[in-house]
């Protein structure tokens, strides 16, 4: 049997925004004032939690688990993109992609579970508040953060021991960062079947939890409107409407990104899509809860000594 000679590579380089060369400069600048404003935005979130005693509720806990874990996510992919605006032609090794690509999946998956959780807490506080204490105690908490942990773990190992056992032939990885789909492009071989398992696990860490939060959120809703007065049901909708509109976004995203045809956006439309639950997404957690969330503005006017209005 002939034998293939594949001429292996041991160090990868990201095209990153080349197709915006005149723009680099410009987006260097817009990016980077994200990131510090993601940065400071999910610090300030994870350290009013944890000064603030009216916030020690397990709804507060995974909010407080989600910004970490968002701090974490954009910390692995923000500064590499912004090295590679400064240095287009900057290698990345082999084992540092395959570090950045495990760490990446991880914390995805990890804030996927997270608002799920968040979504079941606010179930058992809607639909059955009469229990909420006993059903979400702190071994039902740690459970939830535990399981969150564990599965975009074991799903990180799967996928980065799967994309790094390919033997590659080209260097050029056509994204900003160390991705599923950009980096298993540069194979030397057939990847059908880490497609086809790249599929698989979007659909089950997707999927799955998207709809636990809907049927949630039928359930949520049907319990709000059978509440009798108007002022009830617009405090129980308060309640929801920050993590609903972070679900939205964050599954909105994630469905677009890793459950389309592959051959249906171009790579300019598929950078705009990964920028955006990059670089975007992360900061909505921080706007959105301290912007729509009462109990998050006082206690962020209190830890600043004041009465808000």
């Amino acid at each position: 049997m002939k034998k293939e000679n594949h001429t292996l590579v041991s160090e990868f380089i990201f095209q990153g925004f080349s197709n915006f060369r005149e723009h680099q400069l410009t987006l260097f600048v817009v990016c980077f004032a994200l990131y510090l404003l993601t940065l400071a935005g999910n610090v300030t979130i994870v350290t009013i939690i944890s000064l603030d005693h009216h916030l020690h509720t397990p709804m507060y806990l995974f909010l407080s688990m989600l910004s970490a874990s968002e701090t974490v996510y954009t910390l692995v992919i923000i500064p590499r993109m912004l090295d590679n605006l400064i240095s287009p032609t900057l290698p990345i090794s082999f084992a540092a992609c395959a570090t950045q690509m495990f760490f990446f999946i991880t914390l995805a998956i990890n804030n996927c579970f997270l608002l799920t959780a968040m979504g079941y807490d606010r179930y058992v506080a809607i639909c059955n508040p009469l229990r909420y204490s006993a059903i979400m105690n702190k071994k039902m908490c740690f459970q939830l953060l535990w399981g969150s942990c564990s599965i975009g773990l074991v799903v990180a190992m799967t996928q980065v021991s799967a994309v790094f056992q390919l033997p590659f032939c080209a260097s050029e990885v056509a994204h900003f960062f160390c991705d599923i789909r950009p980096v298993m492009k540069l194979s030397c071989i057939d990847t059908t079947v880490n497609e086809i398992l790249t599929l698989i696990i979007s659909v089950l860490v997707i999927l799955i939890p998207m709809g636990l939060v809907f049927i949630s959120y039928v359930l949520i809703i049907s319990a709000i409107l059978k509440i009798a007065s108007v002022e009830g049901r617009k405090k129980a909708f308060a309640t929801c409407a920050s993590h609903l509109t972070v679900v939205i976004i964050h599954y909105g995203c994630a469905s677009i990104a890793y459950l389309k045809p592959k051959t249906e956006n171009s790579r300019d439309e598929d950078q705009l899509i990964s920028v955006t639950y990059t670089v975007i997404t992360p900061l909505l957690n921080p706007v959105v809860y301290t912007l729509r969330n009462k109990e998050v503005k006082d206690a962020l006017c209190r830890a600043l000594g004041r009465k808000h209005s």
